[in-house]
């Protein structure tokens, strides 16, 4: 187990940047998950959609995506963790948590991975490709203040000087206990929007969003303009005045 294990890793690794030329077979039924602390498990569906069988490999980890799955230290255990999957059939994955202390006052965060290896095929020089999927898996405990739905609404923005000094950036701080997921977010000042990419806020945390294409400081009024992701992986429109400036980035 734990030698393909190993070779199912290094295949991601190694073949997960070329995965563009081909297409994935396996569909995860959503694109994050919430675990309530107060349940013992969740289940997550996988369907292969493709034309072949693969074989299936799943593991958490805290977000480093180069730990291997044996060296994941993470509260949960997963069943099946390896497993055939075939055309048109669909697999149930049980994520179980294991009841280690986690905090309690704001979400942790981790990741499940889903690696994909197709068949070997009849020719002898073909290349086999790997497919490696990551989405978010949110563990919320109960009595959280606030709710996740108004927690984008609820983050403060204000612009600051780049990492290392050149360019600008929107800080972004959220005081909420819940990650805020931002699907994209964008300057909108002197009339023109500038992209600022995307990324997650963690909860009593802040993130700097690189603007690109910006030389300058607006010299009028200017707001982020945000779409954030909800538990259901459903679009939030928001808008949100930009705060006092800080030359510094302090």
């Amino acid at each position: 187990m734990k030698i393909f294990r190993k070779l199912c890793f290094l295949a991601a690794l190694g073949a997960g940047f070329t995965a563009h030329l081909a297409q994935a077979s396996v569909v995860i039924d959503g694109t994050r998950i919430v675990f309530p602390a107060q349940e013992r498990e969740v289940t997550l569906k996988l369907a292969n959609a493709g034309k072949f069988p693969a074989l299936v490999q799943a593991w958490l980890d805290k977000g480093d995506p180069s730990v291997s799955p044996e060296k994941a230290d993470v509260p949960f255990t997963m069943t099946p963790a390896v497993f055939r999957l075939d055309p048109n059939k669909a697999q149930a994955l049980r994520i179980i948590y294991t009841k280690e202390p986690l905090p309690q006052d704001r979400e942790s965060l981790f990741w499940l991975n889903v690696l994909e290896v197709p068949p070997k095929g009849e020719g002898g020089n073909q290349l086999q490709l790997a497919f490696r999927s990551r989405i978010k898996l949110m563990f919320r405990p109960q009595g959280l203040a606030g709710s996740a739905e108004d927690a984008p609404s609820q983050v403060r923005w204000e612009m600051v000087a780049a990492e290392g000094g050149k360019g600008h950036a929107l800080r972004a701080t959220n005081p909420t206990a819940y990650h805020v997921n931002l699907g994209q977010v964008e300057l909108d000042a002197n009339g023109r929007r500038f992209d600022a990419g995307s990324s997650y806020v963690p909860p009593h945390g802040s993130k700097l969003f690189p603007i690109a294409g910006l030389a300058q400081r607006p010299s009028g009024p200017a707001e982020v303009v945000f779409s954030a992701i909800n538990d259901y992986g459903g679009p939030l429109k928001g808008r949100q005045p930009l705060g006092v400036t800080s030359p510094a980035g302090r």
